[in-house]
């Protein structure tokens, strides 16, 4: 209940942040632009304040929030007085309305940027690129990866951090091709590793391109003990508790954690005897693992987690990455140049069924990653608040009726021919792609869904 409220709160607070940044952007490029501004609204529905500002703007934060707009006076939704209508919208030079729509979604990349350069200065947390045994006969395992190689860069683009070096690799697998990975192996020699990916064979339909390369973050090597044990769980039911040292299962000695991981995954839904050491004494308990689907395969799992790694082991493997203030507005400039171009191709990919559907995501989900950032402290919220800022950027840029780029889309048309597209015309773009938005809504809440339940 404590996280679906911090969940619930940081994704009110996520949408109310990221909205008004989209909204200001339309409202004061068009202020500028002499343009008058009747309403600027965060939230749909009925308004809990409201307040008329000066020029006799109103403001108001509604009962909704899923969004906002700003309405501006404009002859198509209503009759405008003689003297006010140099002020009205479809009155503008074309350039003043491509301005003002333009605003809205530049708004969030300047927000993007802002926020990892401020990041970037105080400091990026994150883990060393250190990779453990390949999976067997996988395209790194035939790349030569070893077991505790550390990426050091990927085709001369450094990654000091394990999500640096993931998210360069997805870009560049996706292109295909051969990809140098410079890595220090464990006698400290530094080696150049090539990953030879063929996009159609190798990647098309995967959800997760670093697993399908056969690329392992590194893992220690934990023994089977029981750090805590999830309450309603199928552990718990077994009458499992913290503590606990596997001894045997299914009648196999268990050695590590891994193990006893892949073990209980081996059996979904299938009961077996598991020997534990309790307080020094052994006992036999019955365990039968719940089933989940990942990923289309079905799994077992008993909810439990292990003993947490050492404090000094997990230093080890923590790096930082800090930058002075202009190198830090450079580097979150090409963060989100390159994260803007990754989400772009990636729905291209979807739409050419070269990338799995379940990349969408929709509000369950991002509730779900705000409440964890949120749990994670201010540098992790502010990182999700600049990744969904860019996203909602670069989505409401793409040539759909009704986003932003499909009010440029008409204005680019109208900028050819000379005139505007005939009403007609522009409102069943406005249906169509409505339906198109309603559709990508529902497929991502059925994403949602479909992980919650999973």
């Amino acid at each position: 209940m404590g996280h679906s409220l911090i969940s619930l709160g940081a994704f009110i607070v996520t949408l109310g942040v990221l909205v008004t940044i989209h909204e200001f952007g339309h409202f004061w490029v068009a202020r500028r632009l002499g343009i008058k501004v009747l309403r600027f609204s965060i939230g749909f529905g009925k308004p809990l304040w409201r307040r008329r500002g000066r020029d006799g703007t109103e403001y108001v934060i509604a009962a909704l929030p899923l969004g906002g707009y700003v309405k501006m006076l404009d002859e198509r939704e209503g009759e405008v007085p003689a003297a006010e209508l140099p002020r009205a919208f479809n009155r503008q030079p074309i350039g003043a309305r491509i301005a003002v729509v333009l605003a809205g979604p530049l708004c969030n990349l300047l927000f993007a940027i802002v926020a990892y350069s401020l990041m970037f200065m105080v400091g990026v947390p994150g883990v060393k690129p250190l990779l453990d045994e390949p999976v067997a006969g996988s395209l790194a395992a035939v790349a030569g990866f070893r077991k505790d190689d550390l990426i050091l860069s990927v085709d001369g683009r450094l990654t000091p951090t394990l999500s640096m070096a993931m998210l360069a690799l997805v870009e560049r697998a996706m292109d295909g091709g051969r990809i140098m990975v410079q890595v220090r192996d464990a006698d400290e020699r530094t080696r150049v590793r090539v990953l030879d990916v063929d996009v159609d064979k190798d990647l098309s339909g995967e959800t997760m391109v670093f697993d399908r390369l056969g690329l392992i973050p590194w893992r220690p090597v934990l023994p089977p003990v029981i750090g805590q044990v999830i309450p309603n769980g199928a552990a718990e039911r077994a009458g499992l508790k913290d503590g606990d040292r596997i001894l045997w299962a299914a009648g196999e000695p268990v050695t590590d954690w891994e193990q006893w991981r892949t073990l209980i995954q081996r059996h979904p839904g299938q009961p077996f005897s598991v020997r534990i050491e309790r307080d020094g004494s052994e006992q036999t308990l019955e365990l039968t693992p719940d089933r989940r689907t990942d990923h289309g395969e079905t799994l077992g799992f008993i909810g439990v987690s292990p003993t947490p790694i050492s404090e000094d082991l997990a230093q080890q493997l923590r790096v930082v990455v800090r930058y002075g203030p202009l190198d830090a507005v450079g580097a979150a400039i090409g963060k989100t140049w390159d994260m803007s171009l990754l989400t772009l191709r990636m729905l291209g990919k979807m739409l050419v069924g070269q990338a799995s559907l379940d990349n969408l995501s929709g509000p369950l989900t991002i509730a779900q990653f705000a409440g964890q950032a949120a749990s994670a402290g201010l540098m992790a919220f502010l990182s999700m608040l600049a990744l969904v800022s860019l996203s909602l950027g670069v989505l409401n840029l793409l040539p759909v009726p009704v986003l932003d780029g499909g009010h440029l889309l008409y204005y680019l048309i109208e900028l050819i021919k000379g005139s505007p597209l005939s009403e007609t015309v522009q409102n069943l773009g406005q249906q169509v792609g409505m339906v198109v938005l309603l559709l990508l809504m529902g497929l991502a809440l059925f994403n949602d869904f479909s992980r919650l339940l999973g």
